[in-house]
């Protein structure tokens, strides 16, 4: 089975057993932590319920690209681990370097230990592990490509020249080849870790993988070529989203993704920037460069402001500054669904894109393994903060019945034409306009119950009925009035992006307001930011998403 998501493949092989990925740079074998962003491994279990059961059997660098198998079975698991352990499983991997390699082909030996974050070599020595890597130097050369500027020349220009290694691990250790490779004297281009030089990516593919199949026993082969030339930015988004439902997702995102505080996201044909500063002339170029790499019409602005509400519509709104002029209205495909977006109705155009994978759960009825949205189907969904009813349409092509609340008649409106752009009729649903703790009272005391209810407020509001609502202070409160509204079994979707409110504190909040309403929680699934909206240390992660089935 061949599965494209975009451009490049990332599903190269499928059976009832295996799982073969070509794994994109960039994106962690598994999330390093609880709240951290999901690794690939659980970006694929919580995708499809046929991947529910995968299990890691081996695992690449963050840094690296190329092949890993999983396993879907637990045959596959028993025999995968016994090759592996037995050094019956064989890798070929494929490294650039700017370096001089000498000999042309050697095996290099070593024992590795862990100083700190790296690993050093050791002469071998009784007791310690052994690690082997056999290095051929290959034909041909590579190259690199530069996508930041300064005003006057590329600050990393094409290097055309880079030779090219073949390195076939005898062993698995981790860092093995890195560290090898550096201490023979050519390290892996981009590989500052262990002196490299400074490139886009480190340039280490796991070009090739063999054993034999778990069930028949015969031999099989798997190999992926390299893709050292791609931007590896859009890359890691081309492997991961499908080109064919989805046509708007995030390209930049800010120092996660190599400029700190700026963030673009592609919007079908047009290009949206945002930054706290005005664009100056690097930023420009850059993303005239982008505009042309993605096939887009136009390029927009807009300063991210602390105090939007205090200005006009106008000057809130996204300014054209690249290209050609977007039309009053056009429209986005996610998922397989379509949304209108608006450069000019202010501050925001229409789609939070950072919620695109949950509106997916919603459409698929499945969050993660053993947490399937069945009331979903021929249910009642209430979707407060409706904004322009994003999760709306999503619940209501599910097949939910769905009661949207905003305290905005325009943007209730707007979500309605979305229903009308997904061939759902509104005049099917529910769309109330007030304020929603006003109107969860009022829902309550009708004793209206829904199977399922979507919480995702601003950070900030402020209502006559309600006065102020913070997330940071008040998101228990909030839970708390919904709580009544929700059916035994029913799920509660949370979601905040506060970026002060870490994420144990959010979800100990809504564990109080559970509890304290003399409720349970059968099920939780946290949900991070997704892959095209990565973490970064001066940039950590402002979005937290739970999934709760609250008895």
């Amino acid at each position: 089975m061949n599965e494209n998501y975009g451009s490049i493949p990332l599903i190269l092989f499928e059976d009832e057993h295996l799982l073969v990925v070509n794994k994109p740079a960039g994106m962690n074998t598994h999330s390093p932590s609880q709240y951290a962003g999901e690794g690939l491994y659980e970006w694929l279990k919580n995708r499809e319920p046929r991947w529910a059961s995968l299990a890691i059997i081996h695992r690449l660098d963050k840094e690296t690209s190329g092949l890993i198998v999983f396993t879907k079975s637990p045959l596959a698991n028993r025999s995968l681990t016994e090759q592996f352990e037995k050094r019956e499983v064989h890798k070929k991997y494929i490294l650039l370097t700017d370096r001089k390699v000498d000999p042309e082909k050697f095996t290099a030996r070593s024992c590795l230990i862990r100083v700190g974050d790296r690993y050093v070599s050791r002469l071998p020595h009784a007791g310690g592990e052994m690690a082997e890597t056999l290095f051929s130097l290959l034909p041909g050369t590579g190259r690199m490509p530069v996508l930041r500027w300064t005003d006057s020349m590329p600050v990393l220009p094409w290097t055309d020249s880079l030779r090219r290694v073949q390195a076939e691990p005898l062993t698995g250790r981790t860092h093995q080849i890195r560290v090898h490779a550096a201490d023979h004297g050519f390290p892996v281009f981009g590989d500052t870790f262990y002196g490299g030089t400074e490139a886009e990516r480190v340039c280490l593919h796991a070009a090739e993988i063999s054993f034999k199949h778990p069930a028949s026993g015969q031999d099989v082969v798997f190999s992926a070529p390299d893709d050292f030339d791609a931007d590896p930015r859009l890359a890691i988004r081309d492997a991961l989203i499908d080109a064919r439902a989805t046509d708007a997702f995030r390209v930049i995102h800010g120092a996660a993704d190599g400029w700190p505080g700026l963030y673009v996201d592609r919007l079908a044909g047009f290009l949206l920037a945002q930054s706290e500063l005005p664009l100056g002339p690097t930023d420009l170029k850059f993303l005239a460069k982008s505009m042309e790499r993605l096939a887009a019409a136009g390029v927009y602005h807009k300063l991210l402001r602390r105090h939007v509400q205090k200005s006009s519509v106008e000057a809130a709104s996204p300014q054209l500054v690249l290209g050609t002029a977007a039309p009053e209205e056009f429209v986005i495909r996610e998922n397989g669904a379509q949304f209108a977006l608006r450069f000019s109705e202010g501050y925001s155009v229409g789609l939070f894109l950072d919620q695109r994978d949950n509106r997916r759960r919603l459409l698929t009825r499945y969050v993660a393994p053993e947490f399937a949205l069945d009331g979903l189907a021929g249910g009642e969904t209430l979707n407060a903060f409706a904004y322009t009813c994003g999760f709306s349409v999503c619940a209501a092509k599910a097949g939910a019945r769905v009661t949207s609340l905003d305290l905005s008649k325009k943007y209730l409106d707007w979500g309605k034409h979305n229903f009308e752009l997904n061939g759902i009729d509104p005049a099917r649903h529910d769309f109330i306009f007030g304020d929603v703790f006003d109107w969860m009272r009022r829902l309550a005391k009708k004793s209206r119950l829904y199977d399922a209810i979507l919480l995702d407020p601003p950070t900030f509001s402020r209502s006559k009925e309600h006065g102020v609502f913070q997330a940071e202070k008040n998101y228990g409160e909030l839970a708390a009035a919904a709580l009544p509204l929700l059916k035994p079994g029913g799920v509660l979707f949370a979601s905040t992006n506060a970026a002060t409110l870490q994420p144990g504190d959010f979800l100990q909040s809504l564990s109080n307001a559970i509890l304290a309403s003399q409720r349970t929680i059968q099920q939780l699934q946290f949900i991070p930011q997704p892959p095209d909206f990565p973490l970064h240390r001066s940039e950590p992660a402002y979005l937290k998403t739970v999934w709760i089935r609250v008895g």
